[in-house]
């Protein structure tokens, strides 16, 4: 029954088959722009800066996207973003056509990246307006699921494209994603968004002068709220250490393995297929596990996995190991978002999300970078040894948190805030702070 709820609301519907068609789009930009700066300039440095440029627009949007999710029309505030991709993406293949410009490329993914992620920010908070908090983890395991076949297929498609036509012919497919995305917006009706009491609307309005303050506001909530607070201190941990692993796994399986680069698709292919049935099996282990065993269970397992994936000499276990850290890390992910959206209140969620995102992915690239050199140096084992070790003390940490909770979402309430004196108050006021306790 509370399946056929979900399949039979409309609105979801429609937001959930543009958005797989949109994530079709974005998987292809993973192949086409690299190959396209290749083809271009011949250079893998240029394509580095391009990424460097991309990640730090990227982070400083987050830093205030989710104040504006929480400010704007978030129907209205999607479709822009959708818009002004579609044009940025749809400028590269109009221009190469004329006379290539590598230029282009570093304004459209400045650019891009700002509005990737105000759209993903606004995208977590959609969802909360969709369906009800109860049907939430099971848009999130079918938006998830669809997302991982995305960058399965994706990929794939984008390297017979611009086999076959060049890569300005995989980002025109990119940039009309966009604008499947745009049109499919149109039709979507959203909840209205949970209000502030006039007093609070008031302050609030007179702070949002300073964008800053939405960031403090959201990292505010997560620190006042016991079980996100210890989540977001873990997940910096696990992140640090995850965003390089897709680094490591092709490294392992080329020079470890010494695997060609056709076994190394298929492996990252199952890893995919891990991404999937994690996220199609979330809201059943959900609701039959509860959220604190899934998510222990869900590090143990990636725990276990790259510990096994260091000691194999064989690619068939490795294969099996990366698929296991795959189905881990996106039961975790779905259990840590919905758990997120369940808990903050609606008037407050992008500021939420984006101070989660930026706070528990701020030292990701430096990780990224240390563990890559370590392995590229090292080998395999040792590193992924020491990751293991790191995620097994972030498994026996969160036992001793909320986190270990089934239903933390029933008992998640902010601490209460110490009450400020006359003259903290003001200078607080006068700085902009947005912290709020929940309902």
């Amino acid at each position: 029954m509370f399946a056929r709820s979900l399949w039979s609301d409309r609105d979801f519907s429609v937001f959930w088959a543009v958005q797989a068609l949109s994530e079709v789009g974005n998987a292809f930009s993973l192949v086409a722009l690299p190959l396209l700066v290749l083809h271009t300039t011949g250079s893998a440095a240029q394509m580095g800066l391009l990424t460097a440029v991309a990640g730090a627009t990227s982070l400083l949007t987050g830093m205030v996207g989710g104040t504006w999710a929480d400010r704007f029309d978030r129907r209205r505030l999607l479709m822009l973003c959708d818009a002004a991709r579609l044009v940025l993406y749809g400028a590269i293949p109009v221009c190469w056509a004329l006379s290539p410009q590598i230029w282009l490329l570093y304004v459209v993914m400045a650019l891009a990246s700002v509005f990737e992620m105000l759209f993903k920010i606004t995208y977590v908070t959609a969802v909360a307006n969709l369906v009800d908090k109860e049907q939430i983890v099971a848009a999130n395991g079918r938006l998830e699921a669809t997302n991982a076949v995305a960058y399965i297929a994706g990929p794939a498609l984008a390297g017979v494209v611009a086999g076959f036509f060049g890569p300005t012919a995989a980002v025109a497919i990119n940039a009309g994603s966009f604008g499947i995305s745009l049109v499919g917006l149109a039709f979507i009706r959203f909840r209205p968004i949970a209000r502030l009491p006039a007093d609070e609307a008031e302050s609030n309005a007179a702070r949002a002068q300073d964008l800053r303050s939405g960031f403090r506001a959201g990292a505010a909530f997560l620190w006042r709220t016991p079980v996100l607070r210890a989540l977001t201190v873990l997940l910096t941990v696990t992140t640090f250490l995850s965003l390089g692993m897709t680094d490591v796994f092709i490294y392992h399986l080329r020079h470890g393995l010494g695997r060609d680069e056709r076994t190394v698709g298929y492996v990252l292919a199952l890893a995919g297929l891990g991404t999937c049935a994690a996220a199609a099996a979330t809201a059943r282990l959900r609701r039959s596990w509860g959220f604190g065993p899934c998510w222990l269970g869900a590090m143990s397992l990636c725990s276990v996995s790259v510990l096994v994936l260091g000691e194999t000499g064989r690619v068939s276990v490795a294969a099996v190991t990366i698929c296991l850290y795959s189905f881990g890390m996106a039961l975790a992910g779905v259990c840590s978002m919905s758990l997120r959206q369940q808990v903050t209140p609606d008037h407050l969620l992008g500021r939420v999300t984006s101070a989660f995102w930026t706070i528990h992915g701020s030292l990701a690239p430096l990780g990224a970078a240390l563990l890559t050199a370590l392995v590229g140096r090292l080998g395999a084992r040792g590193p992924l040894t020491a990751v293991a070790l790191v995620f097994l003390a972030v498994v026996v940490g969160a036992a001793f948190t909320p986190i270990r909770q089934r239903r933390p979402e029933q008992t998640a309430v902010p601490l209460p805030q110490s009450r400020p004196t006359h003259a903290r108050l003001t200078r607080e006021e006068s700085h902009g702070d947005d912290a709020e306790a929940r309902r």
